[in-house]
């Protein structure tokens, strides 16, 4: 066997052992109540608050959507955050905002307000005691698949005064579509804002 039919048939054995360890550890519902393993691959990015720019790094992540950005927050007050998703929208990208409603209510510098003025699709999760995610979706399903997740919520307080983390996680298709599948279960019992 040549050297270019031991690598096809090596990268067919891949595929077929990605394929069956992805299944078997995709519950059905998205909610199975095990800890959940995917393979680790792809690049990530981190920043800790204070001191590094995680609003940067996030609103970088948002400027490099080509399709889609769909956005969980608990609250939202980071105005470079903000304008990077309304330029996105702007620019022709689907994005889409999943807020606690509390939060929203409550924090008279919330961002979602001025992020649905400008055309944002604003949903409100009220499902929970808080809806607690810190999430952002991009391009998933695509080569260019792109995950923002952490400590830090989408505001200015998380930036300059809390000990905070995010990882923005490229091309880890299966983790990716492991958070759509969870946005996709808030966004169901979500409601429009306003």
């Amino acid at each position: 066997m040549t050297l270019a039919m031991r690598s096809a048939v090596f990268a067919g054995c891949l595929a077929v052992l990605f394929a069956a360890s992805a299944a078997a550890f995709e519950p059905a519902s998205g909610h199975s109540g095990k800890p959940v393993v995917l393979p680790a691959i792809g690049t990530i990015q981190v920043a800790f608050t204070p001191g590094d720019d995680a609003g940067k790094l996030i609103a970088d992540a948002i400027n490099g959507a080509h399709r889609q950005v769909l956005v969980q927050a608990f609250s939202f007050t980071h105005h470079k955050i903000a304008e990077a998703l309304i330029a996105a929208r702007r620019r022709g990208v689907d994005v889409k905002v999943i807020a606690d409603k509390e939060q929203t209510d409550k924090i008279p510098t919330s961002m979602i307000a001025r992020i649905a003025v400008a055309g944002v699709p604003v949903f409100l999760d009220s499902a929970h005691a808080s809806a607690h995610n810190k999430v952002m979706v991009i391009d998933a399903g695509s080569t260019e698949a792109t995950l923002v997740t952490g400590s830090f919520n989408f505001t200015q307080a998380a930036q300059y005064k809390n000990a905070e983390n995010v990882l923005v996680i490229h091309g880890n298709a299966a983790l990716t579509e492991f958070y759509l599948k969870n946005w996709q279960h808030h966004y169901g019992h979500s409601q429009p804002y306003r």
